[in-house]
């Protein structure tokens, strides 16, 4: 088994910060690309930030210069740090990953976490 946990949301003004964090644990031999999406609602869910096992990285051209995205690998958890938050940002935010495990299939599964509201007020 494998999961994904989300932490860090919560209800900040706007202008404010916070930092997610999501950790993946359970039989892991591996993780490849690890990404935060986030869907606000009535609205379908986008991409926020993606980051690439060597640690390169994306992000959503509305959030570029706020946020940004890290991992730690020897901890299997990624974070995303976002500043000057605005109302805009406001909805749930999911992490996913590809992950290799040691059973079988041992190509790459992507898992998604439960998801953390994230609630900008102006």
């Amino acid at each position: 088994q494998v999961q994904l946990v989300e932490s860090g949301g919560g209800l900040v003004q706007a202008g404010g910060s916070l930092r997610l964090s999501c950790a993946a644990s359970g039989s892991i031999l591996g993780i490849n690309g690890m990404g935060w999406y986030r869907q606000a609602p009535g609205k379908q869910r986008e991409l926020v930030a993606a980051i690439t096992s060597g640690s390169s990285a994306n992000y959503a051209d509305s959030v570029k210069g706020r946020f940004t995205i890290s991992r730690d690998n020897a901890k299997n958890t990624v974070y995303l740090q976002m500043n000057s938050l605005k109302p805009e940002d406001t909805g749930v935010y999911y992490c996913n990953a590809a992950i290799r495990r040691y059973t079988a299939p041992y190509t790459p599964l992507t898992y998604w976490g439960q998801g953390t509201q994230v609630t900008v007020s102006s």
